[in-house]
C-alpha cells in the first residue's frame, strides 16, 4: 500500500460523470473490488448514502415505514397520556337537575293517577319494583352483555356507530347502559366529541364505583320513553295506565323498543310506523329467547300489545288541583310534609279518594246545579258548589267537589272557611243539650219533645232577663208552641236560638269542637247566635263533624291520605286514633230527630236517596249560601251552594240564581246529595239505623199541640213540658214554613199565605237575624 496521499475527485452534485480528460486513480485491492461492487448497484438504479438511491420526485412525499410506525408509536403514547390525564382529571359530576327532576304524583286509593303537579313527568322507582321480564326485555334491546361484560364502553359498537354516521347509514350512539346512563344522568343530549368523550370516561370510572344493579336502575328511570314520559314507570303509566310491578312481557318489551326511537315507534300516534315498531318489538322478544330469558312456546303466543291511547297533559284542571290543594294542606297540617319539602318532587301520594264516587260527585253537581245555570242569568255566573263525604267508621275522604275547575275558580269550596254554615250548625245545639243535661229556664230536661215558643223575633232570655238578641224566622213567620223536633224539621231559628242560650254557648261551642269543627273556626263565638250556624267552617269540617254523628259519637280526625312514598321508601303517616267524643245516646237522639227533617221536613228531597238517611237543611246570611248535611249509616257527605262574584271574590245572594227566586239547602244542595249518595252507594245493601236514643226522645212521647184556625198551635195536655221559656203562645198570621210554598215547593202542600218551604222557590225574601242570617239562619 502506498505511503503517498491519495487524491479524491469532489463528486459532481448534479451526478454527471467526470470530465473528459480528468485524471483519476483506479483502486486497487479490496478497495476495488468495492469500488466495483459500487459501480454495479449504480448500475441497478441505487446509489446514494449507505448505497441507496436518492428519493425523487413524488416519492419524497411519502413517509417511509420507519416514519410511519415512529409517528403512530409516538400518537399511541400522546393518546395514552391524555387518557390518563383525562381519567385523573374529570370527576363524576353532579347529576344534572333534569335528571333528578319529579313531579309529585297524587294517585286515588285503586293506584289510578288524579294529578302530578311537576313540569317532569318522572317517578323513580326501585330496580325491585320493575318485573324481572321487563328489565330483561330493557337489556336485550339495549345491551345484552350488560351483566356478564366488566367493561363500561364498548368501543368496537362506538366505533361502529361512528362509523354507520359517517357513511350516512343513521345516528347511532353505539353505547353501553352504562354509557347511556351517564348522558342521561350526568351530562346530555348533545352530540359533540368532547361530550362523547366525557362521558366514555365517567362510565369507566361509575363502573368501578357503583354496583351493576345500582347502574341499572339509574338508566330505567333516566331514559325517556316518548309521551313526556321520563323512567319506566312514568312510560308504563303513560302507555298502558297501570304501574311497572303490572307489566306483562309483552308490554315491557313494547316500552324496551321505545328507547329505541320513542315517538317513532308509538303506534297510536304513528300508526304508519307500526310495522316498524313491530319489528323491533319482536327483536327484543327473540333476543330474550336467545339469552334464555323466555320460553319460547310463551314468544310463540304473546301478542303484539298495543298500547292506549296518548292523554292530553292533566295538569290541575277540573277537581285535580282542588285535590292537590287539599292534599298539601292535609300533609303540612298533620306534620308529614311541610311545603318545602313537598316541593322537592318526587313524592308517590295516595289518597283515600274512591274514584268512582269522585266521579259520582261531579256528575250529581253537573246534573243538579251546573246544568241549571244559563249564561244569560248574571247570578248564574256567582253560583260556586264544594263537597265532600266521609265513611264514618274510618274517617277515610271518598271524595272531594272544590268547584266547577281549578284553573277558572283557584279557592277550593270544599276547604274554605269564609261562609256561614247556616242551619246545619243547628244540630250540635241539640246534641250538646243531651250530653249536658240541660234544662230550660223553667227546670224541664230538655229533650226532642220539649216545646218552646217559635214565635217570629222572640227575644232570648238570659238569665239575667232579655238578651235583646230576637232572630227572625225564615219569612218572618211565626210557630207558636212547637217542639224541638219540630222546630228542627221546620228549621226555626227562634227555638235554638233560646235553647243554646238554655245548654249554654260555651257548651254548644265545646260540643261542637268535640264533633270536630277546629277550634280555629272564624265567628265560631259563645253567644245565642251560635245555633244558626254565624261560623264558617269547611264543608269538610262540617262534614268531620256529622260523621261523628253517624257513627255514635265516637270522633276521629278525617283522613285524605293512605300512603306516602319516595323512590320506594314509604313515609310514616300518624295513625288515626277515635275516642267518644259525645255520648251515643246524644249522637243517636240527634239522628233520629234529623231523619224527620228528610221524612217530613225541609229535607224531603234527600228521599231520593232510596235507603234510611238523615239531614240538616242550612241557610246563610242573606242566601249567600245553601247548604245540606246529611247521611247514612255508612256515607256522611256535605253539599254547599255559594254565591261569590268572580270578578271582585266578595259574596253575594243567590237571589235568581239557577232560575229560582231563591235557593234553599232544601233544593238543588239536597238534590245533589241525594243523586251523589244513591251513586256512591248503589252497589251498597241499605242498612238501617241503629239508634240508642236518650229518655224522653221518642216520637210517641211528643206531646199532641192542636193547631188554629190561624195557623199556630197549642199544647194538650202532655207528661212533658207544654211551654217554653217564655210561657206564652202567640198568635202566627201565616202557616208554616214547610207546609207553605210556591208551586216549586218540594215539600210545600197546603198551607197559608206564609214564607216558602225551605225547599221551596217562592215566597218573601225573609227577615235577616241580626246575627246569624235569615231563614234557616
Amino acid at each position: 500500500m502506498s505511503d503517498e496521499p491519495q487524491h479524491w475527485a469532489p463528486r459532481d452534485p448534479s451526478g454527471a460523470a467526470a470530465a473528459p480528460g480528468s485524471h483519476q486513480e483506479e483502486p486497487t485491492g479490496n478497495n476495488g473490488k468495492n469500488h466495483g461492487k459500487n459501480q454495479k448497484n449504480g448500475a441497478n438504479g441505487r446509489g446514494g448514502r449507505n448505497g441507496r438511491k436518492p428519493r425523487t420526485g413524488w416519492r419524497r412525499a411519502v413517509p417511509t415505514w420507519r416514519m410511519t410506525l415512529g409517528t403512530v408509536l409516538g400518537l399511541a403514547v400522546l393518546l395514552g397520556v391524555a387518557v390518563f390525564a383525562a381519567y385523573r382529571l374529570v370527576d363524576i359530576p353532579a347529576a344534572n337537575a333534569a335528571a333528578t327532576a319529579q313531579s309529585n304524583v297524587y294517585l286515588y286509593r285503586d293506584g289510578s293517577v288524579i294529578a302530578r303537579d311537576g313540569d317532569v313527568n318522572r317517578e323513580k322507582v326501585k330496580l325491585s319494583q320493575v318485573p324481572p321480564s321487563v328489565r330483561q326485555a330493557v337489556l336485550a334491546a339495549e345491551d345484552r352483555d350488560f351483566y356478564s361484560d366488566d367493561r363500561a364502553v364498548d368501543v368496537k359498537a362506538m366505533v361502529r356507530a361512528g362509523w354507520n354516521t359517517v357513511t350516512g347509514k343513521g345516528k347511532q350512539g353505539g353505547s353501553t347502559i352504562t354509557q347511556q346512563y351517564v348522558k342521561n344522568y350526568y351530562l346530555g343530549q348533545e352530540r359533540t366529541v368532547l361530550r362523547k368523550a366525557k362521558e366514555a370516561i365517567i362510565a369507566v370510572k361509575l363502573n368501578r364505583e357503583e354496583t351493576k344493579d345500582q347502574i341499572f336502575e339509574g338508566y330505567l328511570n333516566t331514559s325517556y320513553f316518548g309521551r313526556n314520559a321520563y323512567g319506566i314507570q312514568a312510560a308504563a303509566q303513560a302507555y298502558y295506565g297501570k304501574n311497572v310491578e303490572d307489566l306483562t312481557t309483552a308490554e315491557g318489551a313494547y316500552l324496551a323498543s321505545l328507547l329505541n326511537a320513542p315517538s317513532a315507534y308509538d303506534v297510536v300516534a304513528h300508526p304508519d310506523n307500526e310495522p316498524a315498531a313491530q319489528r323491533r318489538w319482536n327483536y327484543v322478544l327473540d333476543g330474550m329467547v336467545k339469552e334464555d330469558w323466555l320460553d319460547a312456546a310463551e314468544r310463540a303466543t304473546t301478542e303484539f300489545p298495543t298500547p292506549g291511547e296518548a292523554k292530553a297533559s292533566t295538569g290541575l284542571s277540573g277537581q285535580r288541583g282542588y285535590i292537590v290543594q287539599a292534599v298539601e294542606d292535609y300533609l303540612n297540617r298533620r306534620g308529614v310534609l311541610d311545603e318545602k319539602t313537598l316541593a322537592t318532587g318526587g313524592y308517590r301520594i295516595t289518597t283515600t279518594l274512591d274514584k268512582a264516587k269522585q266521579d259520582a260527585f261531579v256528575k250529581a253537581v253537573d246534573t243538579n246545579v251546573t246544568s241549571r245555570t244559563s249564561a244569560e242569568r248574571k247570578a248564574d255566573r256567582n253560583v260556586r258548589v264544594g263537597g265532600a263525604s266521609i265513611v264514618p267508621a274510618t274517617g277515610e275522604v271518598v271524595a272531594l267537589y272544590g268547584g266547577i275547575d281549578y284553573t277558572k275558580q283557584y279557592v277550593s269550596n270544599a276547604t274554605r272557611r269564609d261562609y256561614q254554615v247556616g242551619s246545619i250548625f243547628k244540630p250540635f245545639v241539640l246534641t250538646s243539650a243531651v250530653v249536658n243535661d240541660s234544662t230550660t229556664q223553667d227546670g224541664e230536661r230538655i229533650t226532642p219533645n220539649t216545646v218552646y215558643d217559635g214565635a217570629n223575633k222572640r227575644m232570648v232570655v238570659g238569665p239575667q232577663g232579655p238578651t235583646d238578641y230576637a232572630p227572625a224566622n225564615e219569612d218572618d213567620v211565626d210557630h207558636g208552641d212547637i217542639t224541638v223536633r219540630t222546630a228542627t224539621d221546620k228549621s226555626v231559628n227562634a227555638v235554638y236560638a233560646q235553647m243554646a242560650q238554655d245548654v249554654g254557648p260555651g257548651k254548644v261551642r265545646d260540643t261542637a269542637v268535640a264533633l270536630g269543627i277546629p277550634t280555629d273556626t272564624p265567628d265560631l263565638t259563645a253567644s245565642p247566635s251560635i245555633a244558626l250556624g254565624t261560623a264558617n267552617a269547611s264543608v269538610l269540617d262540617m262534614t268531620e263533624a256529622y260523621a261523628t254523628l253517624a257513627d255514635h259519637g265516637r270522633h276521629g280526625r278525617h283522613v285524605l291520605v293512605e300512603k306516602v312514598t319516595k323512590d320506594g321508601a314509604e313515609i310514616e303517616l300518624p295513625e288515626r286514633t277515635t275516642d267518644q267524643a259525645v255520648s251515643r245516646e246524644a249522637a243517636d237522639t240527634t239522628t233520629a230527630v234529623l231523619r224527620s227533617v228528610v221524612e217530613g221536613g225541609t229535607g224531603t228531597a234527600a228521599l231520593a236517596v232510596g235507603r234510611p238517611a238523615v239531614g240538616k237543611t242550612g241557610t246563610a246570611e242573606e242566601d249567600r249560601a245553601a247548604w245540606f248535611a246529611g247521611y247514612t249509616p255508612d256515607l256522611a257527605t256535605v253539599v254547599a251552594v255559594m254565591g261569590q262574584n268572580p270578578d271582585t271574590g266578595a259574596q253575594t245572594p243567590l237571589y235568581g240564581a239557577l232560575g229560582l227566586p231563591r235557593v234553599n239547602g232544601g233544593g238543588a244542595p239536597a238534590e245533589t246529595w241525594a243523586a251523589y249518595t244513591e251513586a256512591a252507594l248503589r252497589s251498597s245493601p241499605a242498612q238501617e239505623f241503629d239508634l240508642e236514643t236518650a229518655p224522653g226522645s221518642d216520637e210517641e212521647d211528643e206531646p199532641q199541640l192542636d193547631e188554629n184556625t190561624d195557623g199556630s198551635t197549642d199544647p194538650s195536655s202532655s207528661s212533658e213540658p207544654t211551654t217554653g221559656p217564655s210561657g206564652t203562645t202567640p198568635t202566627s198570621p201565616a202557616g208554616d214554613s214547610t207546609d207553605t210554598g210556591g208551586t216549586n215547593g218540594t215539600a210545600g202542600t197546603t198551607g197559608g199565605t206564609g214564607g216558602t218551604g225551605e225547599t221551596g222557590s217562592t215566597g218573601g225574601t225573609g227577615g235577616d237575624g241580626d246575627s246569624g242570617g235569615d231563614g234557616e239562619g
